[in-house]
């Protein structure tokens, strides 16, 4: 059962969490996050080969379950992750998708596992091995990381530079920022969705948006649920199991990065309350159900994040109409292919904002804890984390992948459980 009773609000927020908005704000800000994720949560079911209609029914469901697990207390949206990319491709050429299933599903449980532990030792130590001297660079790398993914989208054609990519990007980019700074009252408070539409627009002036799948879309259809233990016979995958439980350890780091950021944006301490024991149940809970339905494993999405930061609007009621959106358009043929038509420039366009502010509340966090950058000990942390991370050094033993946030992070904690408070030259 979800508690929707708080003392505290946000005077900062236009909508705080508990902050319920009319029907018709309802509408366009749920919509608006559903647009902003749909690009990234797609795309790794066509990746690796699975049923996208599946990855935004899974994440519909997912973001609900999590919003109930942690009390409706943390206004997080989960999409279909992309740390497991190259292990899922590798299994669906070998075993198929019930290996992937089992993946799926045993990646949740280690985040079950976790989050038990915390449960009974408490989560204290966080904030001896996450202060504000780590925190700030890994949030900026979290958002910088991503920029070139943003600048491949805007530019590059089925790999090659394109002119009209990049004219509808930085068109979409403008009219986005343009919306942000001059608009007022409701409309003010959907930006995004405006600025995707007007430049899908400008896309389609372009001709560079194909409407063929919309065409051939039925309007109602039921998506291709991929029941691993129905449609398949029973057999353990340990392959899989041990080829993507692992990860679910890289990407728990970069599920506490993103409370980090929203910690700082909603001005509350989620580790405490409702407890990182609860977010990381609620993922994991989330990514079970998706092995079980037949999409990808899911995770706390920056986009969301990013249109939180810009909007101000952090109500859970939102999320949770985005997520009723995603299950409601998994069924509707026509309106899901109309969605997955949005060009990569349009996406590209609208995520140098996103990416970029979430960067933005990284180095605010560093000015707002008023890190002294005449240490050498946060000079030498700060610079690790950064180089690291939005260099996209990675660590790879097997299978199992590091990936750059997640390897700047680790470093980044050694290096502050390490190194002494001062130099020697500073004494």
């Amino acid at each position: 059962m979800i508690k929707m009773a708080e003392k505290f609000r946000n005077e900062d927020a236009i909508l705080d969490i508990h902050d319920r908005p009319s029907f018709g704000q309802w509408m366009g800000l749920s919509i608006q996050h559903l647009f902003t994720m749909f690009g990234a949560t797609v795309l790794v079911p066509i990746l690796v080969g699975l049923n996208p209609s599946i990855a935004l029914f899974s994440s519909g469901v997912g973001t609900l379950v999590y919003i109930g697990i942690t009390n409706g207390k943390i206004p997080a949206y989960l999409g279909s992750s992309f740390a497991f990319i190259a292990v899922m491709q590798m299994l669906m050429k070998t075993s198929g998708y019930p290996a992937v299933a089992q993946g799926t599903i045993s990646a949740g449980l280690v985040y079950l596992i976790v989050s038990i532990i915390i449960g009974k030792v408490g989560s204290g130590w966080l904030d001896r091995i996450l202060p504000a001297v780590v925190v700030g660079p890994v949030v900026m790398v979290i958002g910088l990381s991503m920029a070139t993914t943003a600048a491949s989208n805007a530019m590059l054609n089925s790999g090659t530079y394109d002119i009209k990519y990049v004219w509808v990007a930085i068109f979409t980019l403008a009219i986005t920022i343009f919306f942000n700074m001059y608009l007022k009252g409701f409309i003010s408070l959907i930006p995004i969705l405006l600025g995707i539409v007007c430049g899908y627009i400008m896309a389609v002036l372009c001709g560079i948006v194909d409407f063929s799948t919309v065409e051939r879309a039925n309007w109602f259809t039921l998506p291709a649920f991929n029941v691993a233990f129905i449609n398949y016979q029973p057999k353990i995958y340990w392959s899989a199991i041990i080829g993507m439980a692992p990860i679910a350890f890289v990407t728990m780091t970069e599920h506490m990065g993103h409370i980090m950021v929203l910690n700082k944006l909603t001005k509350r301490n989620f580790f405490k309350d409702p407890g990182l024991n609860r977010t990381l149940f609620g993922d994991g809970v989330s990514s079970i159900i998706a092995g079980f339905v037949g999409g990808p494993p899911t995770t706390s999405y920056g986009e969301n994040i990013g249109v939180l930061a810009m909007t101000k609007v952090h109500s859970i009621w939102v999320i949770g109409g985005a997520a009723f959106f995603a299950i409601i358009f998994s069924f509707v043929g026509k309106i899901s292919a109309l969605i997955q038509s949005i060009p990569g420039p349009v996406i590209g366009g609208i995520s140098f904002l996103l990416f970029g502010v979430i960067a933005s509340s990284g180095l605010r966090i560093l000015i707002d804890n008023q890190i002294d950058y005449d240490k050498k000990r946060n000079l030498m942390i700060t610079a690790s984390i950064l180089v690291l991370g939005i260099g996209g050094m990675y660590l790879k033993v097997g299978d199992l992948q590091l990936t750059s946030i997640a390897l700047a992070t680790v470093v980044g904690i050694a290096l502050n459980l390490i190194l002494p408070k001062e130099a020697k030259s500073e004494k």
